[in-house]
C-alpha cells in the first residue's frame, strides 16, 4: 500500500443500514483507519424498520434515532473519517408492507440513488469503493438496492457527460463484501444443534442462511486479515445493542456465533478492474499508487 501526500488514500463504503459497517467488514475498516486511510461511510437508511423493546428506546424519539446513535458509536470506535446518510427509509424484508413506503430505499429509481452516491464519490475522491454483493448478502432488498446504485454510480462518476456541481472522478477499484460460503454451509449444519433455525437466523430471524448458500457463490479475490483489530471490531459491534438479540456482546447470540465461525478474516470480490482467474489479494489498495 502506497501513499501520495497530495491525495491521501481514501475508501468509500456504501451500505444500507446502521450495523452493516461493523458486522460485515468492521475489522477491515478498523485496519485501514489505523493505517492512515480516510474511511468514509455512505449509509442509505437509518434502519427505521423493526421491533425494539421500550427500554432501548428510552432517550430516543424513534428506532431510526437509536440506530443512528449506535452507528455513530461504532464509527467512532472504528475510526471512520465521515458518516453520511442518503435520507431514504428502511424497506424492511421482502414481501412486507414497508417495501411500498414512498421513501423506501428499495422502491427508488436506481439512477436517483446512484446520483446521490456519485456526489460523495466526486466529493471524497476515494481510490477504493466497497459495497454489498449482488444478492445483498442475504437478499435484503435495501442491500441489493445499494449494490445496484453503487455499481451504477461507479459507471457514472467518471463520465464528463454526467454533470453535477463537481468534476468527474473515477476510483481505481470497486469491491463487494461477501460471505465465505464454506463457513456459511458449516453454520447451516451447526445451527440446529445449537437450537437455531438456519432458515430464520439472526436476532430478527430475517436471514435465510440456506438461501445464502444456494445463491451467489461469489469468488473471493481479497482476503483481509483483521486479527490485529478484532478487539476493536468487537467493541464496535457492542455499540449495536439493539441488533444483537440481547445485552452487550451477547456471546451466545447468532451474531457472535457467525463471528466465531468467520474468525479474523473478511473477504471481498473485486468487481473493477475485473479480476483475473485465481486473483488473491491481501490488500484492497494493492496496485494503487
Amino acid at each position: 500500500m502506497t501513499t501520495d501526500p497530495s491525495h491521501p488514500l481514501a475508501m468509500l463504503v456504501c451500505l444500507a443500514h446502521p450495523d452493516d459497517e461493523t458486522f460485515g467488514m468492521g475489522g477491515t475498516l478498523a485496519l485501514y483507519t489505523r493505517r492512515g486511510v480516510q474511511v468514509h461511510l455512505v449509509c442509505g437508511t437509518r434502519g427505521e424498520v423493526g421491533e425494539m423493546t421500550p427500554e432501548l428506546l428510552q432517550g430516543f424519539s424513534s428506532i431510526g434515532d437509536r440506530r443512528e446513535s449506535e452507528l455513530r458509536c461504532a464509527a467512532g470506535i472504528l475510526g471512520l473519517t465521515g458518516v453520511y446518510f442518503l435520507g431514504y427509509r428502511d424497506s424492511g424484508m421482502p414481501g412486507t408492507p414497508d417495501n411500498q413506503h414512498p421513501n423506501a430505499l428499495a422502491a427508488q429509481p436506481v439512477d436517483e440513488v446512484a446520483a446521490r452516491v456519485v456526489h460523495y464519490i466526486r466529493l471524497l475522491q476515494p481510490q477504493v469503493v466497497v459495497t454489498h454483493d449482488p444478492i445483498g448478502g442475504y437478499k435484503h432488498p435495501d442491500h441489493i438496492a445499494m449494490h445496484r446504485a453503487t455499481l451504477r454510480a461507479f459507471e457514472l462518476t467518471g463520465d464528463p457527460n454526467f454533470v453535477t456541481d463537481m468534476p468527474p472522478f473515477l476510483p481505481n477499484k470497486l469491491y463487494y463484501q461477501t460471505m465465505p460460503k464454506t463457513l456459511i454451509r458449516l453454520a447451516v449444519r451447526l445451527a440446529p444443534l445449537l437450537g437455531m433455525d438456519p432458515h430464520h437466523f439472526g436476532s430478527n430471524r430475517d436471514i435465510d442462511l440456506v438461501t445464502v448458500v444456494a445463491e451467489g457463490d461469489f469468488p473471493t479475490h481479497a482476503r483481509i486479515n483483521c486479527r490485529s483489530v478484532v478487539e476493536i471490531r468487537d467493541e464496535a459491534t457492542a455499540c449495536h445493542t439493539s441488533q444483537l438479540g440481547g445485552g452487550g456482546m451477547n456471546q451466545r447470540g447468532p451474531v457472535a456465533f457467525l463471528r466465531r465461525l468467520l474468525g479474523a478474516n473478511e473477504v471481498f470480490m473485486r468487481a473493477v478492474p475485473v479480476a483475473k482467474k485465481g486473483l488473491r489479494e491481501k490488500d484492497l489498495f494493492e496496485g494503487v499508487g
